[in-house]
This record gives C-alpha cells, structure tokens and sequence, in this order.
C-alpha cells in the first residue's frame, strides 16, 4: 500500500520559508486597537513579535486578555496572508503541479507550523484535495507544539489511521519531527536552504516535488 504523503507548507508549497515577520506586526497592530488599548513604544515593539515572551505580562498591565489578543493577532496574519496568496504577492512553487500526479497515486496532507487557518486557506486553494491539515492553533499550547515537537504529525497520522507516511519538509525541524513520529523523510531543497547541510536523520533530499513519485515507489517496493 503506498504511504500518504504530507506536506509542510512554508517553503513547500507557498514560496519563502515564514511568514514575512510585517504580518504579525500589523496584525498585533490590529489587534491591539480592536481591543482599545494603547501599549508604550517598548510594549508594541515586543507584542508585534512573533513569540510568546512577555505577551502575557504587556497584556496584564494593559488590561486585556493574553489569549484574546493572541486569537486576534493570528487571526489579522492570516487575513492578511491569505490575501497576499489571492493577489499573488505570495505564490506557490512552480513544482507544485506535482501533486495532483501525487494525489492519484495515495493520500494527501499538509502539516505546518504555521496558523491552522492558513493551512485549510492553502488547501482550499490547491487542485487537489488534502485529507488532513494541521496547522498550529490559536493558543498559546499550540504554539508550544510546534515542530520539531512530533504532535501534529501525530495528530495528522491518527486522523488518517496509518502509523507511516512520508514527511515533506525544508528544514532539520521537519525532519526531527518527521522522525520522533516514526516517519520517512524527504527534505526538500529550497533557495533558501541550499547551502545548508542535509539533515542526517533525513530518509532522503530531493530537488523538486515532481521527484516524489519514484521516492514513493521506492517506498513501496521495501
């Protein structure tokens, strides 16, 4: 039986390895005069950063809830996302066409680090259909799972009842992650990570997603 194949996104399919940190500055931006709170210079510098340290101290002395403003803010990068995607300003990787030879041949999903909202927003757009996304929730445990954390590889891999699957990343956090939920690896080459060495844990490194289907049957005939 051929294995599913799942996919990161950043860097994957959408071009670039993150989302450009502007996002998550406008959107704390955004978030913040929803909530009708001016922060000092020092508080907005460190809210608009795209971490958790001192979210929940600024918002205790502004007044508001962490874990709302954190909904907020991911919620604005993801509008604002989703529509760089539409406009083009953010596009896909020319190779991506591979997938729907993929998607005739076993399951598909996509398995990111980045907000969950934004996932389904990729695999909406995509001529193909995902059987699973899992992306990073809007929550402070959440973002504490990410990878090189195994949980939503794991999570994707219950959803789909299978123990083994191909994982398709671009850096050494997927292919941890990749490994510790007991999964083959292809790290895919990028130009943003061509001079970086090759993952060792790595099952394989590709050049192209079209590289996928031979990986595959060399999968298949173990």
């Amino acid at each position: 039986m051929t294995p599913p194949v799942l996919f990161d996104m950043d860097g994957v399919i959408l071009e670039g390895p993150r989302t450009a940190p502007g996002i998550y500055a406008d959107a704390a931006d955004a978030a913040l005069a929803e909530l009708g709170v001016e922060p000092t210079p020092g508080q907005r510098r460190d809210l608009r950063r795209h971490d958790l340290e001192h979210v929940v101290e600024h918002c205790e002395t502004l007044g508001i809830d962490a874990a709302d403003f954190w909904q907020l803010k991911d919620r604005f990068a993801s509008e604002r996302t989703h529509e760089r995607v539409r406009t083009g300003e953010r596009g896909l990787y020319d190779d991506v066409h591979a997938l729907e030879e993929l998607a005739a041949e076993t399951t598909l999903g996509l398995v990111t680090n980045n907000r969950h909202a934004t996932g389904e927003f990729v695999a909406d757009y995509l001529p193909v259909d995902f059987a699973v996304v899992r992306g990073r929730q809007p929550t402070f445990e959440d973002y504490r799972r990410r990878k090189p954390d195994p949980t939503f590889l794991e999570d994707a891999c219950e959803h789909l009842a299978v123990d083994d699957a191909l994982y398709v990343g671009d850096s050494l956090k997927d292919v941890t992650a990749g490994n510790a939920a007991g999964l083959e690896t292809a790290y895919l080459r990028r130009p943003h990570n061509l001079d970086v060495e090759r993952p060792a844990d790595a099952t394989t490194v590709v050049e192209s997603l079209t590289e996928l289907p031979a990986i595959l049957e060399t999968l298949d005939a173990r």
